[in-house]
């Protein structure tokens, strides 16, 4: 779901010629493969990416691209793919193996700059960007208890850096009360233009279990709330097992 909508965004800003400034904070390694120990292992991959064959138009352009690219790409060869000579990309990845990993990825792509930093600090010291325009993503772990309060404060701390920048932030579903919590928090902070979309495959009531996950977009480009909804429609289709409380939402919770 991330990625789908990742691709989406990412085509509605390059919408206009003039460059944009990518800022991927939690970036992980960028590409995975999938035929690996460790994709064998966990075997999450059979429940998620390959249920999309033969997507649905709402979802093709993100399945193509990930056919395109080859392997199962992360965010910042998502990203990379569709970048112009324009464009740049920054990659925060603080975990020291996979910043090694994703320097030796992406460490020579002269548009492409790596960095071994905190994500809530990079929020600061990276924005706002020379490009006057920029798409950042945040993908928080959350193996901190306090990640949604981190969370809120690195989005106000991003906004009031840069208050024209598209910023997207996955979060965990797993039962209703922390999501609820952190949207409240939002429509409470004072940033404005925000919305948010969940996917639940499940009923979402089981805390030990990944039951769902949402985007909060603040500044969403022109008509992201009517493709998310296609979008989400598309992905329940092919993701759910028919499990009580399957569903989706696009809500908008802050006006512009």
């Amino acid at each position: 779901m991330k990625h789908a909508m990742l691709v989406w965004l990412q085509s509605a800003v390059a919408r206009k010629p003039a460059g944009v400034f990518f800022l991927d904070t939690h970036a992980g390694i960028g590409r995975y493969d999938l035929s690996g120990p460790e994709a064998q292992r966990t075997g999450e991959w059979h429940d998620g990416i390959a249920r999309l064959t033969s997507p649905p138009a709402a979802i093709a352009d993100y399945v193509g691209l990930v056919r395109e690219i080859g392997m199962y790409p992360g965010s910042p060869a998502l990203i990379r793919a569709r970048m112009r000579p324009q464009d740049r990309l920054a990659c925060c990845e603080l975990h020291p193996d996979d910043n090694a990993v994703l320097r030796r990825n992406f460490g020579r792509d002269p548009q492409v700059s790596v960095h071994r930093r905190d994500a809530w600090e990079a929020l600061g010291a990276l924005l706002p960007p020379a490009e006057k325009r920029a798409l950042v993503l945040i993908d928080p772990p959350f193996e901190a208890p306090d990640e949604f309060s981190r969370l809120v404060g690195g989005l106000k701390l991003g906004h009031s850096r840069f208050r024209t920048g598209v910023f997207a932030a996955w979060y965990p579903v797993k039962h209703l009360a922390p999501p609820r919590e952190f949207k409240l928090a939002l429509r409470q902070s004072g940033l404005r233009d925000i919305v948010a979309i969940e996917l639940w495959l499940r009923e979402p009531l089981d805390a030990s279990r990944l039951n769902g996950c949402g985007l909060v977009v603040i500044n969403p480009p022109f008509g992201f709330e009517a493709a998310a909804e296609a979008m989400l429609e598309a992905l329940l289709e092919r993701l759910s097992d028919g499990e009580t409380g399957a569903g989706y939402a696009v809500e908008r919770l802050v006006d512009e």
